[in-house]
């Protein structure tokens, strides 16, 4: 048994480690298992996201199949189930993943989780219930998770911080007029309320908020309307078909403008439905989201692994993509977790998911040889493709603000990091915190 201390918070944390190579128990208290690891994944195969899901399926697949099953955590093997919510929704797809698949990881809860958090919170109260690892958790507010009793990691920071980080590109190119644009998703709308209230504690402002439903197969109403309101920019919260669908009919109705999108606009999707010329004919067109550190040995490792290994650089596109790289991060740093905590149960896993990644411990890069360093007994502090691996107390990634643009040719160009002061000055006037009956879970909360 080692001792770890939280830091910052002065309450040691008793973790049992595995101290030898060949450990395949859990942990301490828990009955032996050889079996598989049931990962159940809230896929988007069908619905509005449906035209990513294979991506989006291929991003959960690679640091299992291709890394973490190479020597998994505890001895156990991964075993991959994707889960379509598009058709049935979040709430069915969750509960399909608990009753059927015998989740013992659930990855990606997201924007649907009000809806069924009461379930998920008896699941974690009465058997400890699967850890809840999530790639596309931002719409969850940042005071709800990241301990035993709501064990969710999220892989991206928050909706609002994305839709916060759009205005603050448009702030950097002196932007006085924008207009927020955005499909009626639940994700979508928190980050265009944030961008709202951004805009507002910047001084930008904001001519006009279009709200649209979506998956239309016309967006040519709102186009001709913001180009009736002639703004510097456009600050577009919608998937990617219809951000692309937008701007090439605003294209067509004669006006050229910064566009600033969000995260899903990485996906080949974008340019692919967007083409190239109106590239060369708009001021600008680009995402807002984070990035990812070039100069570390996670990003080697990763990038040169997602290329060479075929169905994934060669199907799905480059390692720079947002979703591969963070997902890989979060499962990854999932893995070592429950190495480090020594058991499958939320009560050990979700405080070492904090402890190997803060400092202090021996930095490691990549999942072997932090794997190895934790089985010689030692702390670990894992950097990883997207920045230092440490989350908040509520269990969202501190990642590093960022605009990409796009080239011409539709590549994308160098991205342009955000003032990270600014971000941070501004981050809590705009945040939305979930109302909870007691601060500790299991709790009643709403927002």
């Amino acid at each position: 048994m080692k001792v770890l201390t939280r830091k910052g918070t002065g309450i040691g944390l008793t973790l049992a480690l595995s101290l030898a190579a060949s450990a395949c128990t859990v942990g301490e208290g828990d009955e032996a298992d050889s079996g598989p690891v049931n990962v159940c994944d809230l896929a988007y195969f069908t619905g509005e996201f449906g035209n990513l899901g294979e991506s989006l399926a291929a991003d959960v697949d690679f640091p299992i199949k291709e890394v973490i099953n190479e020597d998994p955590p505890l001895g156990r093997t991964w075993e991959v189930h994707h889960e379509d919510l598009g058709t049935v929704g979040e709430a069915q797809a969750a509960r399909t993943c608990l009753e059927r698949r015998d989740a013992d990881i659930l990855v990606s809860i997201a924007h649907g989780y009000r809806t069924y958090r009461d379930l998920m919170m008896q699941e974690w109260e009465d058997g400890g219930g699967p850890l809840a690892p999530t790639v596309h958790g931002g719409a969850i507010p940042g005071n709800l998770g990241g301990k035993p009793g709501e064990p969710l990691f999220r892989a991206q920071g928050l909706d609002e911080t994305l839709g916060m980080s759009g205005v603050l590109y448009a702030e950097e190119i002196q932007a006085e007029d924008i207009v927020i644009f955005a499909t009626n998703v639940e994700g979508f709308q928190i980050a265009a309320d944030a961008a709202e209230r951004t805009a507002d504690v910047a001084g930008i402002n904001v001519l006009e908020r279009i709200d649209a439903a979506p998956e239309q197969p016309s967006y040519i109403a709102e186009a001709q309307r913001i180009a009736d309101l002639e703004p510097d920019a456009v600050i577009v919260q919608a998937s990617t078909i219809e951000s692309a669908t937008l701007i090439k009919q605003a294209t067509e109705a004669g006006i050229s403008l910064q566009w600033i999108g969000e995260t899903g606009w990485v996906q080949p999707d974008f340019i692919k439905t967007l083409g190239t010329g109106p590239l060369e004919s708009q001021q600008g067109v680009g995402f807002a989201a984070f990035s990812y550190n070039a100069d570390s040995p996670a990003w080697e490792f990763f990038s040169k692994k997602w290329n060479d290994t075929p169905g994934y650089g060669d199907t799905h596109g480059q390692p720079g993509d947002a979703y591969h790289y963070s997902t890989y991060d979060l499962l990854v740093q999932t893995a070592l977790a429950v190495e480090a905590g020594g058991s499958y149960r939320p009560e050990d896993w979700a405080p070492a998911m904090h402890e190997v990644g803060e400092a202090p411990g021996e930095t490691c890069h990549t999942y072997a040889d932090c794997l190895a360093l934790i089985r010689d007994g030692q702390d670990v502090d894992y950097e990883g493709v997207t920045g230092s691996g440490d989350y908040t107390d509520g269990g969202v990634n501190q990642i590093v603000q960022s605009y990409t643009p796009f080239n011409a040719d539709g590549t994308q160009g160098e991205p342009v990091v955000l003032d990270a002061e600014r971000a941070l000055a501004i981050v809590d006037q705009i945040a939305t915190e979930a109302e909870c009956d007691q601060p500790e879970p299991p709790n009643q909360c709403s927002w």
